[in-house]
């Protein structure tokens, strides 16, 4: 499907694609007697049940008193109208709230208790489902005989009971689970200390708090609203809320470490980056609350991790609703930041706070997945990055991997829009899914990187891994296009005289392999993919394989099976080729049969984008290979530098794509092979002993791999609590010269950190480093 299009940040993506500033806190008491004005029952009785919902104060940190009562024709006879109270001064009685201490500094008991003292600033953050304490400061000692109190907080444009966007929170002698309520757990004179519990459904977001007061006729009450807000996450630690963990170190990783692990390559050739989700940063809340705020949705929606993560997923992504990141595959950046340059998730959401909801150019799916992380985990919700090599991209949900080929058996590249990218970068999240079958919480896949439309929206999940390792894709959100990521086949059809298409070849063991992710507790890679997939080629594994696809768009796909005895299969050395080096595979042929077999084999090396989409064919091959009876035979295959140089984008990406048939059988070989050209690491080296506000120094060096100059190198160096982001203009590195580079740092937190660097220049991307430092106080 051939598209030419001005927007060159979907080459690459998809085939066929050508080219207010902050007020002082105010405290100040405000008596207003209103006007007695006719209503009716109804509205009367709200005033009396709870009265703060009929005052909207328009500034923040005030005390209002207000006079609720009947009206004169309803006085009884003999009223005369007197004062309810039995004095000129109606409030002369009433408790007024002076003052209220959240008490939410970092070193308090609810910041701590919360699991939220490591969030820069000191607001009060709160996980909902837990109790959190206050001061009071009275006009006078407090009285339960006579004075009356509650608690309103409000979130939203237009909070609501109903909508669980308001809150009323009376005061009781004790408290309950699972319920909003408030208990006075300590009295100092003019000053009470109440203990407040939060449902463990609660709404995330910015709460505004209102203390309500009144008389023992509640005709008077007056309202306090403190000037700063309440930020309300969701809580791993509370077994009644949704994304409950139940292992202390697993919330440790997925919640609370604000560092990780980015992987990346091919299955054989697995690399690495260390990635600053930094969730904790200095405006990263507000900036995360943000980008839901941006989404639209309305806040009666975000008490559902499900309704979260959607939102988030489609949120950060650009295509349809202005996200956080716009994504670029074409491999120029020159009007942005190249996707390889970024090494972590806060520099991005702050300019996209900052530019007021202006896309940050530009990412690919490592971006999209480590910003995800950083936001959600921000928010409460357990996640991780997750990395699935040979990550296959289904566009039609067949639930297959197509690849079409003419009378000839060569590609046909018009009709092959399906494909396999090297690698794919998402997400797991954790919570339960009450919307699903009973079993099916638990880690749930999404994805932000924009692919396909989920329900009109460029999004994806959450997907549960339970229902994707069994195929039952008819469950939400999205298992379809997930399941296919993981465990579709590659199915080759090729085209008959009529127009038509015959299945000649099946690949049962492609897509999907060493789903990795980081380890909880350490930096090694912990491999997942049994939580995705059954053991590869099992019996459970081809059944689920075909239990999907019957709900695809081709459910006779798996109606006639072939047999086979040639197989072939490529490889490579060790790590593989080196960036600046021939590159040198090989092919293997294995003959289980007792005859000979000869195979006349096409081969096709192609410059591919990692996302699996083809850029431009380097060169084409077609010999004859004969197989003696039961035999193994190996064939060279090299691609020299030349044929390559200068001609590579972003991944340094190749794919070899073999077919053939064998002339005694008639039976068909196809298989293709991705493979990269490794970059080196630049190397890190710290200097001097690293103290918390003491000058140390870092030695940054690097060696040129190429035969040729890079030109307009850039450098860029960041570390949490080490030094913010630097950006360093290198210039030009000759052909195998080394560079080096002394850098001051002042650590700003103790403990174990992170420094890292990555190198940025057009003839070279993917090369950074990270060392660990050990901060002293």
């Amino acid at each position: 499907m051939p598209v030419n299009t001005r927007d060159r940040t979907v080459l690459g993506r998809f085939p066929g694609v050508t080219l207010e500033p902050v007020e002082e806190e105010v405290e100040e008491e405000e008596e207003v007697e209103e006007d007695q004005v006719e209503q009716g029952g109804c509205c009367r009785w709200m005033r009396q049940v709870c009265p703060g919902l009929f005052r909207q104060p328009e500034v923040d940190d005030i005390t209002d008193t207000e006079m609720t009562g009947v009206d004169e024709e309803e006085k009884p006879d003999g009223g005369g109208g007197q004062n309810p109270h039995g004095g000129d001064q109606p409030d002369a009685h009433i408790v007024k709230v002076n003052s209220v201490d959240l008490m939410s500094e970092q070193s308090k008991q609810n910041r701590k208790e919360h699991h939220t003292d490591l969030y820069d600033g000191d607001d009060l953050i709160l996980r909902r489902g837990q109790t959190f304490l206050m001061w009071l400061d009275l006009s006078r000692p407090f009285d339960p005989t006579t004075d009356k109190l509650h608690l309103e907080l409000k979130t939203g444009a237009a909070p609501e009971v109903p909508k669980g966007t308001l809150a009323i929170i009376p005061l009781v002698d004790e408290l309950q689970d699972d319920r909003w309520e408030a208990k006075i757990v300590k009295e100092e004179g003019d000053r009470v200390q109440l203990s407040v519990n939060s449902i463990p459904t609660a709404v995330i977001g910015i709460y505004r708090l209102s203390v309500v007061t009144s008389g023992q006729e509640a005709e008077l009450t007056s309202i306090h609203q403190p000037a700063d807000n309440i930020y309300m996450l969701f809580n791993p630690w509370c077994e009644d809320d949704a994304v409950f963990m139940d292992e202390e170190e697993e919330r440790k990783e997925y919640v609370l470490n604000d560092i990780g692990r980015l992987y990346y390559g091919t299955e054989q050739q697995i690399g690495v980056r260390t990635w600053n989700f930094g969730q904790f940063s200095g405006g990263m809340l507000a900036s995360c609350l943000f980008v839901l705020e941006k989404s639209g949705t309305p806040a009666s929606g975000w008490g559902s991790p499900v309704n979260i993560v959607r939102v988030v997923s489609a949120m950060i992504n650009s295509p349809d609703d202005a996200g956080v990141v716009e994504g670029n595959w074409s491999g120029d950046y020159s009007d942005g930041t190249s996707p390889a340059a970024w090494s972590g998730s806060v520099e991005i959401l702050s300019n996209y706070h900052d530019g007021g909801g202006t896309p940050v150019r530009y990412g690919q799916c490592w971006v999209f997945s480590g910003v995800t992380t950083t936001v959600l985990r921000c928010l409460g919700i357990p996640t991780r990055s997750v990395t699935n090599f040979s990550s296959a991209h289904d566009t039609d949900v067949s639930l297959t991997t197509d690849v079409y080929l003419d009378e000839s058996l060569d590609p046909l590249d018009s009709l092959n829009v399906d494909s396999i990218w090297n690698f794919h970068v998402w997400n797991d999240c954790w919570m339960s899914r009450p919307d699903l079958p009973s079993g099916m919480g638990g880690w749930q896949a999404v994805d932000a990187t924009p692919q396909e439309t989920s329900q009109g929206t460029f999004r994806c999940g959450p997907a549960p891994l339970t229902a994707l390792r069994s195929g039952q894709v008819y469950l939400q959100h999205d298992c379809p296009f997930v399941f296919a990521e993981v465990n579709s086949d590659k199915i080759y059809w090729q085209r008959n005289l009529d127009g038509t298409f015959t299945q000649i070849h099946n690949e049962k063991h492609i897509v999907g392999h060493h789903i990795s992710t980081k380890a909880v507790g350490s930096d090694e890679r912990y491999d997942i993919t049994h939580l995705y997939k059954q053991p590869e080629g099992s019996e459970e594994e081809r059944i689920a394989v075909e239990t999907a696809s019957r709900y695809g768009s081709k459910p006779e796909t798996y109606s006639a099976p072939s047999a086979e005895d040639v197989s072939v299969q490529v490889t490579l050395d060790g790590d593989g080729p080196l960036m600046g080096s021939d590159a040198e595979l090989s092919i293997t042929f294995t003959n289980g049969s007792s005859e000979q077999r000869s195979v006349f084999l096409h081969s096709q090396v192609a410059i591919m984008y990692y996302t699996g989409v083809h850029k431009a064919t380097l060169r084409r091959d077609r010999t004859e290979v004969d197989l003696p009876p039961d035999s193994v035979t190996s064939v060279e295959w090299t691609l020299l530098y030349e044929t390559y140089q200068g001609q590579l984008i972003d991944q340094a990406a190749l794919m070899l794509t073999l077919s053939g048939r064998v002339s005694q059988t008639q039976q068909v070989l196809a298989t293709q092979f991705s493979f990269r050209l490794k970059t080196p690491d630049l190397l890190i080296k710290p200097i001097g002993k690293a103290a918390v506000g003491k000058t140390m120094k870092a030695e940054i060096s690097f060696t040129n791999p190429l035969p040729h100059t890079l030109k307009a190198v850039m450098l860029r160096i960041e570390g949490l609590g080490l030094l913010s982001i630097r950006k360093i203009a290198v210039g030009d590195i000759a052909s195998q010269a080394s560079f080096s580079r002394i850098e001051t740092i002042v650590p700003t937190l103790s403990g174990p950190r992170k420094l890292l660097a990555s190198l940025d220049c057009e003839e070279l991307t993917q090369v950074h480093g990270v060392v660990s430092v050990l901060v002293g106080e």
